[in-house]
């Protein structure tokens, strides 16, 4: 994607996130949302396709979003300020059923009342596996989005671990099913933690919303 951004959006975005990173809370339940102070940007995607990581990346800040050992474990909104200027919001994955029913029911809930009810939510970026594409819980997740009128855009993760070729055909895939969402950015981010790729442009983008 990097054909898309200017010199100088990628130098702004490396600037943004060059700046001090830091945990602020989790949250749990609606009242304890912190006032909004500035932008936010929420990452949303099934449990373990890389949010953690891909935060990790953003920041420079290697631990500063901790994956959960069991996946589908973590049922808060984890809040992150970076350089005093955004606020990024780690979602809980998505798509594990091992949660007891009410307990899902509750944090759809809380999922909901923080999507419809926070001025500062620019944009979520929806994480999606480069080797699995879109799968059911992932289109709930656009349908909560598309609901709740939040504009949101798709992040390939994991590009480092299937061919170019590959790469290009779920792209496309991706690309013909956000159409089908009025919420939905059509531009979509290939990224990969490990090795960098997309990074910096993703950087660039966040930067534009500021």
């Amino acid at each position: 994607m990097s054909g898309a951004f200017a010199d100088a959006q990628i130098d702004a975005g490396r600037r943004l996130f060059g700046g001090p990173s830091r945990f602020l809370l989790g949250v749990a339940k609606l009242e304890q949302l912190p006032a909004g102070k500035s932008v936010e940007i929420a990452f949303a995607g099934r449990s373990n396709v890389g949010k953690s990581s891909l935060i990790n990346a953003l920041t420079g800040v290697n631990g500063l979003a901790r994956a959960s050992n069991t996946p589908g474990r973590t049922r808060e909104l984890n809040f992150f300020e970076v350089n005093e200027a955004l606020t990024l919001v780690d979602m809980p994955g998505y798509g594990y059923a091992k949660a007891p029913k009410h307990e899902v029911k509750q944090w759809q809930a809380v999922l909901r009342g923080y999507l419809r009810g926070r001025p500062g939510l620019t944009r979520a970026f929806v994480l999606i596996d480069s080797r699995h594409g879109i799968l059911k819980a992932d289109e709930e997740m656009f349908g909560l989005l598309d609901e709740a009128a939040v504009t949101y855009q798709v992040v390939l993760t994991k590009t480092d671990k299937i061919k170019p070729a590959e790469l290009g055909k779920v792209k496309d895939m991706v690309a013909a099913a956000v159409k089908k969402h009025p919420a939905a950015f059509p531009e979509i981010h290939a990224t990969s933690s490990e090795k960098g790729f997309g990074i910096p442009e993703l950087r660039a983008e966040i930067a534009g919303l500021l």
